[in-house]
């Protein structure tokens, strides 16, 4: 059994829990395996897509297996996965050495737009419906709203119908957007979260706050690209990805300054790398505490789980020191409790 002591965030009171199963309890266990230090309720990537080399491969499950071993060895106990190669197996989010899990199944794309090989692509008339049974069936769906320069976006009332359908099931709608007309259409339809949101208006995000709709920026792997864009000769596509990479810290960070709910996401390969997110927030201007929200708190609470308190899922990391004043703690956890049981 394990027994978790010391301050947790966010709230900066010391608390002392042991795992009963996957629930933590203020009742003490004689015998326990005690960890002190500064408790997080587990770290979340709220945007990765594990188990693919590369765009339009199939899902490899051995691959995805070992992806997700990365993430918790960064100290992600949750990922939610918005579009996958597949339909994920059986053990998906429930191997009890692998992170808890959230998908949204194949990514829905308009014709002529997205990876080939990868997503289903639907006709205007039926996404409501698709996009119905899939969030029907795991909870969440995927819409690709925009895609290419001179491409045209889903129409913000087909947005507004899928919007509709998923919510009626029950279902919640991620929506990649990088181009200002398609971001403006997901806002408008009330999606529950905006994908990237690069080159998203700021005139947006009040509204955003006032529906609930959070905003995952990926800003480690966009800005990652910057380099390598700005090398490239002069064109639509090198000016659009400029336009809207160069400023996106500042758009997560006016998000939260809007109260917007933004959460952490890595995206891409390699895997592990929630920690690089977290760093790039704070250095687009967010608050250390804010960052890590973004990764821990405010994402769990995003997806119905509870954080350090009896009755919750019986997640943690735990840090020698405080990591708000130490980033570099985040990068050497001293234990890493998933379903109660010490992985790390």
């Amino acid at each position: 059994m394990i027994r978790v002591r010391g301050t947790a965030l966010p709230s900066g009171e010391y608390v002392d829990l042991c795992a009963d199963g996957d629930r933590w309890t203020d009742d003490p266990a004689s015998g326990a395996e005690v960890i002190e230090g500064w408790l997080l309720p587990g770290l979340v990537d709220a945007h990765t897509h594990p188990g693919a080399e590369k765009p339009g491969d199939p899902l490899d499950e051995a691959m995805l297996r070992e992806d997700l071993r990365l993430h918790v060895a960064a100290g992600v106990t949750v990922i939610r996965a918005p579009g996958l190669a597949g339909d994920p197996p059986e053990w998906f989010g429930r191997d009890p050495d692998l992170p808890r899990a959230w998908h949204a199944g194949p990514w829905l794309a308009q014709f002529g737009q997205f990876f080939d090989g990868w997503g289903r692509r639907v006709e205007h008339a039926d996404m409501p419906a698709v996009a119905a049974e899939q969030a029907a069936r795991t909870g969440w769906t995927k819409i690709i709203s925009d895609w290419g320069v001179d491409d045209e976006p889903v129409p913000a009332e087909v947005l507004k119908a899928v919007v509709d359908a998923v919510h009626a099931v029950g279902g919640r709608v991620a929506a990649h957007t990088q181009h200002a007309t398609g971001g403006a259409a997901c806002v408008a339809a009330g999606v529950d979260s905006v994908e990237h949101g690069m080159c998203l208006d700021p005139s947006a995000l009040p509204t955003m706050a006032a529906q609930g709709t959070v905003l995952t920026p990926t800003l480690s792997v966009i800005e990652s690209s910057l380099k390598q864009v700005r090398s490239r000769p002069p064109g639509p596509r090198r000016d659009w990805y400029l336009g809207g990479a160069e400023v996106h810290g500042r758009l997560a960070a006016m998000a939260v300054e809007a109260g917007v709910t933004v959460l952490a996401g890595t995206d891409s390969r390699p895997h592990g790398r929630v920690v690089d997110e977290i760093r790039s927030l704070v250095g687009a201007g967010l608050r250390p505490h804010d960052a890590l929200a973004a990764a821990s708190w405010a994402a769990r609470e995003f997806l119905g789980l509870g954080g350090l308190t009896p009755g919750a899922p019986a997640d943690a990391v735990v840090y020698a020191e405080d990591p708000r004043t130490d980033l570099s703690q985040l990068s050497a956890p001293a234990a890493v409790i998933l379903r109660g049981c010490r992985v790390r």
